[in-house]
């Protein structure tokens, strides 16, 4: 059985970084997931070409640190941390471009009446629960919670998985991702608030300077 992912020099990468037993051991274990990881990736981009971009990425990433994961463990949970921490990744960087807007995008009306216009981002599940959130410090929030309520929250509000799909991902009762998605939501909370707080007093401080 042969591996695709990516192209051609990427193959060659990742089979210079691991070895024969190895790449069939990932073979075996991680490939045959490939379609549950298409349906996670779906659900976080907004066409199918992107949606296969991000598996590929997401099975050179996990080919290449397979070293890295412990026999017996829960495979799919670790390829969906993977897989999550390379959307993050593209999310943020693609808010940077949309953030940089070219002279191309400014026409002149909007020069004389001294605004810009800035091409708009597709929308998908990334807009809705990242869109304030491009914000550091959601992403600063969501990365201080503990892994067992950002695995939970990941999968329920994120991928849009059932509670009970959920918890056969992770290995736990149902009950425990609900509680762990409510306690989450809870601490987000929290966290923002206290951030609002702060940067209003910062404000209230400029204003009074």
């Amino acid at each position: 059985m042969t591996m695709t992912i990516s192209t051609p020099a990427d193959r060659e990468t990742a089979t210079a970084d691991s070895d024969p037993e190895l790449a069939a051991r990932f073979e075996r274990e991680a490939l045959p997931l490939r379609d549950v990881l298409l349906r996670g990736a779906r659900r976080l981009t907004t066409n199918e070409a992107d949606a296969e971009d991000l598996l590929q990425d997401t099975l050179l990433a996990a080919y290449k640190g397979f070293r890295t994961f412990t026999p017996g463990t829960n495979i799919q949970a670790w390829l969906f941390r993977i897989m999550q921490n390379r959307w993050i990744n593209n999310f943020r960087r693609k808010q940077r471009r949309v953030d940089e807007v070219t002279m191309d995008g400014i026409t002149e009306g909007a020069l004389a009446a001294g605004t810009r216009r800035a091409p708009a981002a597709p929308h998908s599940v990334e807009a809705e629960l990242f869109g304030g959130i491009a914000d550091d410090d959601v992403t600063a929030a969501l990365g201080a919670l503990p892994e067992g309520y950002r695995l939970v929250l990941y999968y329920a509000e994120v991928e849009g998985y059932t509670y009970a799909e959920t918890a056969a991902i992770l290995s736990i009762p149902p009950g425990t991702v609900m509680s762990r998605v409510y306690r989450a939501r809870q601490r987000l909370r929290i966290a923002l608030a206290h951030k609002a707080v702060g940067r209003g007093a910062e404000l209230d401080d400029e204003i009074a300077a």
